[in-house]
């Protein structure tokens, strides 16, 4: 990939590659949304990713987010993809249409407090770490039923999808058990019935790896790097 073409470039490339993928996989391009993570780049930039026709915008700090949503947060869907600190939710809360990392019940609590403050329902994935990495957060695999059904005492919890990253290794093959083993987690947790509407989501891959997790069954791609690159490109 050429970090130097412009962003209407990239964004053809990747959406090229998606249909390739999605035809390969026999699914359709439109089951695939790609969140532009912006973390990166600043106020400008993240104004030419709208303009370009791209909708989702993931940001992980509200600190980096703040200007950037306070100046266009009328024209994108915002997904809040980091690490969230439960001091924290009080700055996210009612901006970011999705929440990508539920990850404990502390937060959940949270979540749910400020959420019934502001009458609203907030659209969460739960994080998994299928990988088993000490280094990644989220929820081992068999704690996701028993979450799932704390969750139940939540009502302005609207749980949409299952979150996790896979390990970063030179071969994206290597990404594979991941996220096949994610879509069929999801795939088990419907089976069981703990959610008020089918868990639809499963927000997973990023620059080096989506092609692979479109495979698996994909519905959000996080891509920085290869779309939006950095601020420096």
């Amino acid at each position: 990939m050429n970090y130097r073409l412009g962003l209407q470039e990239r964004i053809a490339h990747v959406q090229e590659r998606i249909q390739a993928v999605c035809e390969r996989s026999n699914r359709h391009a439109d089951e695939v949304q790609i969140v532009a993570v912006t973390k990166y780049v600043s106020l400008a930039k993240t104004a030419d990713v709208l303009d370009a026709g791209l909708m989702h915008l993931g940001e992980n700090r509200w600190q980096n987010a703040q200007a950037k949503w306070e100046a266009l947060h009328d024209r994108g869907v915002w997904h809040f993809i980091g690490h969230l600190q439960t001091n924290k939710v009080k700055d996210v809360i009612g901006k970011f249409q999705y929440i990508h990392s539920l990850d404990r019940l502390s937060l959940a609590k949270e979540l749910e407090k400020k959420a019934a403050e502001l009458d609203i329902r907030v659209n969460v994935f739960v994080q998994v770490n299928i990988s088993g990495e000490e280094s990644k957060y989220g929820l081992a695999a068999e704690e996701a039923p028993a979450f799932l059904e704390s969750l139940q005492q939540m009502p302005h919890l609207n749980v949409v999808g299952l979150m996790t990253m896979a390990p970063e290794v030179e071969d994206a093959e290597q990404t594979r058990p991941v996220f096949r083993g994610l879509r069929e987690l999801r795939d088990r947790l419907n089976e069981l019935k703990l959610t008020e509407q089918p868990i639809q989501h499963l927000s997973m891959g990023m620059s080096g790896d989506f092609e692979i997790a479109i495979e698996e069954g994909a519905t959000f791609v996080r891509l920085g790097s290869i779309l939006v690159g950095k601020e420096e490109d």
